[in-house]
């Protein structure tokens, strides 16, 4: 497994990480514990190290899955969760945010009783509270670090700017926010914050959502409690327009020898050492296709043809609906 450093001072991790969400919510139409516990086991396998989980998936499941996958070989992984999001039981699309000391605290107790572990390897703060200074929430996680509950802070989300005020009060290891060929908004502010802080970037969503594979053709590919289906992005004229966008990522792919996912992950890997992808994926062959893309090498002309057909904004529609767009932090 190739390697990458979580920020400038950090630790080694897989240069690919695994995001575990999809494996309790969101993307299926019914959960399977069996083939995610035997995905953990085959990523372990393969040299997988950085596992991303958070407590608002399920909510809870998720952190509870990865518990009990993880008993016995705590130590063989890079653990990171994340706090923040506040979801309300009567409304499933709305979503709130909490960063108040107190909050944090009942949080990462919560967080690690179902993770079943003593401590947490990298403890993101999901989104930003509008209602709480950002130095206040972080300088709760700073505590919890010097109380052994935590090891590394990260943020996800936020703003150039939020994060230079975080990072001043206690060095965050790690940003993770959208990024593919069809969400590069990060470039212009983001990236470069990162490289000048020394602060790694951990991008969710290296494949659109699953759209950059080629595999999804139609809305009707969705189960019906598919969170997709809400998304701007795979409605209407939208989906259309997206959809002659991934056309070109498989007919790049296609050119190449390689899958239409190992192509955009290859792409995403290219655009810094300190940049260390999640995708996210509940089946073992997936995995496997992913983890190959480290082997996928662009050259200079390929990664430039790739910017051309996908520049910033190309994508139709917002990435998320309007709850989600409301709590993001990133202007």
């Amino acid at each position: 497994m190739k390697m990458r450093q979580l920020g400038h001072k950090g630790p080694l991790v897989s240069a690919l990480g695994l995001g575990c969400m999809g494996m309790s919510e969101f993307y299926t139409a019914g959960m399977d514990d069996k083939a995610s516990l035997a995905t953990l086991d085959r990523a372990l396998e393969l040299g997988v190290t950085l596992l991303d989980t958070a407590d608002v998936y399920g909510p809870y499941t998720n952190e509870i899955l990865l518990g009990k996958a993880l008993q016995g070989r705590r130590d063989r992984v890079f653990l990171a969760t994340k706090f923040g999001i506040v979801r309300d039981a009567n409304n499933p699309q709305a979503r709130g945010t909490n960063g108040r000391p107190e909050y944090i605290r009942q949080s990462v107790e919560g967080s690690l009783k179902r993770l079943q572990t003593e401590v947490i390897d990298l403890y993101y703060q999901h989104r930003a509270d509008p209602d709480v200074p950002i130095e206040e929430s972080v300088g709760a996680m700073s505590d919890l670090v010097r109380e052994g509950k935590i090891r590394y802070l990260g943020m996800s989300e936020i703003s150039a700017s939020t994060l230079e005020r975080a990072h001043k009060v206690h060095p965050i290891s790690a940003l993770q926010t959208e990024y593919s060929l069809w969400s590069r908004d990060v470039e212009e502010s983001i990236l470069p914050a990162c490289q000048r802080l020394g602060i790694a970037f951990v991008p969710y969503s290296p494949l659109g959502r699953g759209f950059l594979t080629g595999a999804i053709r139609s809305p009707d590919d969705f189960a019906a409690n598919d969170f997709r289906r809400n998304n701007p992005r795979f409605q209407g004229e939208n989906f259309a327009k997206n959809l002659q966008l991934v056309d070109k990522v498989v007919a790049m792919a296609s050119e190449k020898g390689v899958k239409p996912s190992q192509l955009a992950l290859a792409w995403v890997l290219a655009q810094g050492e300190n940049i260390v992808p999640i995708p996210g994926t509940k089946r073992t062959i997936y995995l496997e296709e992913n983890i190959a893309a480290l082997d996928v090498i662009l050259s200079e002309a390929e990664i430039a043809a790739m910017d051309a057909a996908f520049p910033v904004r190309a994508a139709a529609g917002e990435r998320y609906g309007t709850e989600m767009m409301r709590i993001l932090n990133n202007a």
